[in-house]
């Protein structure tokens, strides 16, 4: 393939001289060492290619990393020579990025995270830890022995027998200039990747790797040079330990948050059941005290007698449901204009009053209240909450994390599950009000579902 050099008028597509042509005496000499033929590239070849002037606009080649050239800047000397294969290279780039628009679409990476997360599912584990601590001193031994495949000369491979100006020192000279150039631009690569790397979205960063790699194996075939099998698998690891770490630390958040939530709930019912048995306790006393006037005075109410047994009863569930914090209320309940019909949510609280419960989940972070299909009250609401959610398992709203609790389930369906576990429910409603949507959805913008 025809190579102009700088200054002279590029020939159209496919140009072949003629015989007995000459360059126009008045265009500029070509740099020395220019290649006039180029061997021809293949449109997936451009887009490797391309990783160089991706790496030059973001991330410029001579700036410093912890992964970079451990020798230190290019000796100036010798930067015309490397100057001049740059030159050669970016100019065989700027030739070949006109025939991408014809690019197979296999050759790109896709950066969309939406359309890669959906595709790959449900994250798993590259390297499973116990903590994201864990993940972190991994990762700093990572960086050691990167940081010594560098120091050693063994983390890009390139030919020793490569001349240049009929030289091979100089050969040598520009073959170790470019192959710090292009450890740096591999390396800068390395480091966007996971500076970009979000929860769940490795695979993007690996294919970009894996491209950055094949396109510094295609610039550098004259010279043997490519990234080293093992400095490539050392930096993919850290890519993967990185994704690791971040998911690990946001499962732990999340199971931070949980508990603290866990606790409060726990505090808040602890509070609830003491201030209950003070009040029964007060009620109790001024009964028995009514009671011990009417039998000086030879008297009985019989009334009185049976409130009194009912308080001792209340006292005594009372101190049953502080007790034992397995026991609570087990709810079923849906939001149709919030999540559309045939979702519910089956969840446990432990307050005295479950329709405080329900209350806060119907608030500013849901459009419309939820609808209570029922409050069933169980000594062990622990293991029948769990029971239901494994029911329903593979009906989640959330297949990535399991802590959350809607199903795609109607109500009937979780009545049929319930009475098989509990023998008895004495109440359920299985059609939902859902009063604020059904009043809202007619005066909706149009278009709107």
């Amino acid at each position: 393939m025809f190579n102009p050099p700088p200054g002279w008028p590029q020939p159209p597509p496919g140009w072949q001289p003629p015989a007995g042509w000459s360059p126009d005496p008045s265009w500029p000499d070509p740099p020395p060492g220019w290649e006039l033929w180029v061997p021809s590239v293949t449109p997936k070849e451009a887009a490797e290619n391309s990783f160089v002037t991706s790496v030059s606009d973001d991330s410029p080649i001579g700036s410093s990393d912890d992964h970079g050239a451990a020798d230190g800047d290019i000796d100036r000397t010798r930067g015309g020579d490397v100057s001049r294969r740059m030159a050669l290279l970016e100019a065989e780039n700027a030739t070949l990025r006109a025939q991408l628009a014809s690019t197979a679409p296999g050759t790109y990476v896709e950066l969309n995270d939406a359309i890669v997360l959906q595709d790959v599912g449900i994250y798993r584990y590259h390297h499973p830890l116990e903590s994201a601590a864990a993940y972190k001193d991994r990762l700093n031994h990572i960086e050691s022995q990167t940081a010594e495949l560098v120091k050693s000369g063994r983390a890009i491979v390139k030919s020793e027998l490569f001349t240049f100006n009929n030289s091979l020192a100089q050969g040598r000279r520009m073959t170790e200039d470019l192959a710090k150039l292009m450890l740096r631009a591999y390396n800068a690569e390395a480091d966007n990747s996971i500076r970009s790397l979000k929860a769940g979205n490795v695979l993007t960063a690996r294919r970009r790797m894996d491209a950055s790699r094949a396109a510094i194996a295609r610039l550098g075939r004259l010279m043997e040079m490519h990234i080293s099998d093992e400095f490539h698998a050392l930096r993919l690891e850290e890519i993967e330990l990185t994704s690791d770490w971040l998911v690990k630390k946001q499962e732990e958040r999340e199971a931070q948050r949980e508990e603290r939530a866990r606790l409060k709930e726990e505090n808040r019912v602890a509070k609830e059941l003491a201030e209950e048995r003070a009040n029964l306790d007060k009620e109790r006393s001024h009964l028995l005290n009514a009671l011990n006037a009417l039998e000086q005075q030879g008297q009985s109410d019989p009334e009185l007698v049976v409130r009194l047994a009912l308080i001792d009863d209340a006292i005594a569930q009372n101190d049953f449901r502080a007790a034992n914090i397995r026991a609570g209320y087990v709810y079923v309940i849906s939001n149709e204009g919030a999540f559309g019909k045939n979702v519910v949510k089956i969840g446990l609280t432990r307050r005295l009053d479950p329709g405080d419960r329900i209350a806060e989940l119907s608030g500013a972070s849901v459009p419309f209240r939820f609808d209570t299909h029922t409050l069933y009250f169980s000594e062990d609401a622990v293991t029948l909450e769990n029971e239901l959610h494994r029911h329903f398992a593979d009906r989640a709203l959330n297949r990535a994390n399991a802590r959350k609790e809607f199903f795609f389930a109607t109500p009937v369906e979780v009545k049929a599950v319930l009475l098989e576990k509990v023998g008895n429910l004495l109440e359920f409603t299985e059609s939902a009000d859902a009063t604020e949507y059904r009043q809202s959805v007619a005066l909706w913008p149009a278009g709107r579902p």
